[in-house]
């Protein structure tokens, strides 16, 4: 199977050091785009199975929006030939304006600060509709979950896949409880990420 290849186009370098530290140690090739003008120009100079891309660069409408999103809402496997998967990222201040487009169009999201679980849920659907990986990233340690943690994430896979899941069966919302990382890693990996908002809030505040 050839290596997954991820076009990430974002211009927030926290962001891009945290997909980094949840996808390299995939072994996939990942390159960042940092800036959308340019990006046109990556995206066809390279054969990627996943484009993960910031909202916040691209906007609601425009040229690069409108591609990424025919791209996301074409079949991922037609005639044999396999298309790019694209992952749009909301950040916390744009979540009001932009959910509600992305959800009526149907289009795969994950918001900004992640939630490690559901990031890797959403990448996971991605590639196995595109057929780039044979089964999901992260196998569940079951014998490490409680019954009510496994109870937990069935409950929220049927609501999901009654409820806005149901829009799409790519799995924009993860509706399965096979895989994961366990609780401790997804815990501290939280932690840090909820440390790094914490820093970048007193930064904002000591520049006003």
């Amino acid at each position: 199977m050839d290596t997954v290849s991820i076009l990430i186009i974002d211009d927030d370098q926290e962001s891009q050091a945290v997909i980094r530290q949840v996808l390299d140690a995939e072994g996939w090739r990942l390159q960042i785009a940092p800036v959308a003008n340019l990006a046109f120009q990556q995206m066809a100079t390279g054969d990627w199975t996943l484009v993960i891309v910031n909202v916040a660069m691209t906007g609601l409408n425009g040229a690069l929006y409108n591609t990424l999103k025919e791209l996301a809402l074409a079949p991922a496997v037609e005639a044999g030939k396999k298309r790019l998967r694209v992952l749009f990222l909301v950040p916390e201040s744009m979540a009001p304006a932009a959910q509600p487009v992305l959800e009526s169009e149907r289009l795969p999201y994950a918001l900004k600060p992640f939630n490690l679980h559901d990031f890797l849920d959403k990448v996971s659907d991605l590639l196995l509709e595109a057929e780039a990986i044979p089964e999901p990233i992260r196998q569940v340690r079951r014998e490490g979950l409680s019954a009510t943690t496994r109870r937990n994430r069935r409950d929220r896979g049927r609501q999901a896949a009654t409820g806005l899941g149901a829009r799409r069966d790519t799995g924009m919302f993860a509706n399965r409880d096979d895989y994961s990382m366990t609780e401790e890693e997804i815990a501290d990996y939280e932690r840090q990420e909820q440390e790094t908002q914490r820093k970048k809030k007193k930064k904002e505040i000591r520049n006003d």
